[in-house]
């Protein structure tokens, strides 16, 4: 259920139309349903705790799926913790109320200034992904007096997920440890005092449709939690990532979070070891929409029919960079025979396209339309491209709603560009 449902032929987020909303902030805009985000998060906890074999867990909500402070501070209430690969993540966790204590750190590509903040506000743990990254957090948590808490991301060489380019477990992708390595970095970080090695962690990718891949990762991380336990090493914590995939209504449904859970449960309980999950796209994607309008309607010779929308590729770049399928509903649906439309955006590049021939209700100049399923890897993906401004996020509750990220004035996005000293203020003005 994703509380974004037609009430007297008007599709409303919860009890507020959407067409209220782009009347009040214009299109394009994000809109975000608080009871979507609360149901999915307690639905993926309620499938977790009805296991005692998985005692009690940390949801570390992904916060890259999506990022908005307010969306965060609603899953924070919830009791959620945060996945973050950034330090920009981290403070964005921490701004919405999430205590360090509750956060993850991950990436491949920590910088020692994000390391030492991660470690001053003490976060729960590092998830570690190479050699030379173990070896910089050694240097920096001695240059501090500090001891953080380390799991080693694992590589299990198990692919998984909707595209090759949210694949993330393969032996040759650039995230974890090789499984044959792990064993010496572990031993090798325990023995350093700065040091406090707690576990291992993995994440095989994103928009998983199986539980097949899950399962084969989870058991290659319980028999590595195993080797190094009987090697006289300390394992008390597996960090075993997201990836549960949403249904985006032209593929089968994925498993559903009770099925997940029961899988886990037969893997890896009974260790004895504190677990972690980090949903972000089961909990976000079908939270929310975008919402556009159609400036024009283009029918040309040979029966190609443009629908031309102010959305474009630099507001949701997921159909251009993944060839990924989002629903498309008319905010006020017509009666009519459905027409093949090809829905494109006003950027200037050819892969600028939402769709190809998709057979939808008769659309006019200035109908809504809804992108479904944008809720995750939306706006936090979105760009200034073509010198557009970036859609506002708006968050919906109840009968409530709220900008929760206003859309940049074109004088905002200027005033964030210092000019080089040597060219005149009136030549600047000029070309303004």
């Amino acid at each position: 259920m994703n509380h974004f449902e037609l009430r007297e032929g008007q599709l409303c987020c919860e009890a507020v139309p959407l067409a209220r909303i782009a009347a009040d902030v214009g299109t394009p805009v994000y809109v975000y349903s608080t009871a979507t985000l609360e149901r999915h998060y307690r639905v993926f906890g309620q499938a977790l705790h009805a296991h005692p074999a998985l005692g009690e867990p940390l949801i570390a909500y992904a916060v890259k799926a999506n990022s908005n402070v307010s969306v965060l501070a609603t899953l924070g209430r919830l009791g959620a913790g945060a996945d973050t690969v950034s330090e920009g993540e981290i403070r964005r966790a921490m701004a919405a109320g999430i205590p360090p204590g509750r956060i993850v750190f991950s990436g491949v590509g920590k910088t020692a200034a994000e390391i030492a903040f991660a470690i001053d506000v003490g976060v729960a743990q590092i998830n570690v992904e190479s050699e030379p990254e173990l070896r910089l957090i050694d240097a920096v948590a001695a240059g501090r007096g500090a001891k953080p808490t380390l799991c080693i991301r694992v590589n299990p060489d198990v692919g998984a997920g909707g595209h090759a380019k949210i694949s993330t477990g393969r032996s040759a992708s650039k995230f974890g440890v090789p499984m044959t390595q792990a064993p010496a970095l572990y031993a090798w970080a325990a023995a350093r005092p700065h040091l406090r090695m707690a576990g291992l962690a993995c994440h095989i990718g994103s928009q998983i449709t199986g539980l097949e891949p899950l399962e084969e990762a989870f058991g290659r991380m319980r028999g590595l939690a195993l080797r190094l336990r009987a090697e006289g090493q300390v394992v008390e914590r597996l960090d075993l990532g997201g990836g549960l995939g949403v249904p985006y209504f032209n593929q089968p449904d994925p498993p559903d979070p009770a099925a997940f859970a029961a899988m886990a449960a037969r893997v890896v309980g009974g260790l004895a070891v504190e677990l972690a999950f980090e949903p972000g796209r089961v909990i976000a994607a079908n939270a929310g929409v975008l919402l556009a309008s159609v400036i024009h309607v283009n029918a040309r010779p040979g029966g190609v029919t443009f629908v031309v929308l102010d959305a474009a590729m630099n507001d949701l770049i997921r159909p251009a960079m993944y060839e990924a399928y989002h629903d498309i509903r008319p905010v006020a649906p017509r009666t009519g025979d459905a027409v093949a439309c090809d829905v494109v955006g006003p950027v200037c590049e050819s892969a600028d396209v939402f769709t190809q021939a998709r057979p939808l209700a008769p659309l006019h100049a200035g109908d809504l339309v809804a992108f479904m399923t944008a809720g995750a890897y939306g706006a936090v993906m979105s760009s200034e491209y073509n010198s557009r401004r970036l859609a506002p996020e708006v968050l919906v509750n109840g009968q409530d709603f709220a900008v929760v990220r206003g859309r940049p004035s074109y004088e905002d996005m200027l005033a964030r560009e210092t000019p080089a000293p040597w060219l005149a203020p009136a030549h600047l003005a000029a070309a303004t």
